[in-house]
């Protein structure tokens, strides 16, 4: 598939097909996140990949009552090591939750491109998933997506115009178009 078509098809699944995801299938959209930028390189993220039903059960609770989340037959959690992040971002804050971020949109392209649907998890009580997932306190999740086959067609939602969220040289609040 075409990059910018992976781009366009990746919406947000919320209904899931019980079909296992292939193994090479995973392992492709794994070696997307792995080979994410990061800051200084240091690649300070660890990712759960989690197919065992009573934990995905448990994890729906956790993640606000989604229930999708435990439909998926994958579920894979982004956790950021923020000991082992860059600390200048900004000249001032650790470069953890946005390098784990790059590294789960770039499997959630992957994932686009492979036919799979994902949804960005970011509701969730962060205590009762580090505790399902035996996370350690200096680990935090930032992410969740549910992974696998969609059950029906995710439709797209508005996005706002280039000329409304882009201004050239320097900020500005009118638009450009």
């Amino acid at each position: 598939m075409e990059f910018y078509d992976a781009v366009r098809r990746r919406l947000s699944v919320r209904a899931y097909k019980p079909d296992p995801v292939p193994e090479d299938v995973l392992d492709r959209i794994l070696e997307a996140g792995r080979l994410a930028p990061s800051a200084k390189n240091l690649q300070p993220w660890k990712f759960i990949v989690i197919k065992d039903p009573e934990t995905k059960q448990h994890l729906v609770p956790a993640c606000r009552d989604q229930q999708f989340v435990g439909q998926a037959p994958v579920v894979i959690c982004a956790c950021a090591h923020e000991d082992q992040a860059w600390g200048g971002m900004g000249g001032y804050w650790k470069s953890d939750a946005v390098d784990v971020t790059i590294a789960l949109e770039h499997m959630i392209l992957a994932a686009a491109a492979e036919g799979l649907g994902t949804c960005w998890v970011g509701a969730f009580v962060e205590e009762q998933v580090k505790k399902i997932l035996s996370i350690p306190d200096n680990v935090k999740p930032i992410a969740l997506t549910p992974l696998g086959f969609p059950a029906r067609e995710a439709k797209p939602r508005p996005r706002k115009p280039l000329a409304e969220i882009v201004c050239y040289d320097r900020f500005s609040q009118e638009q450009h178009g």
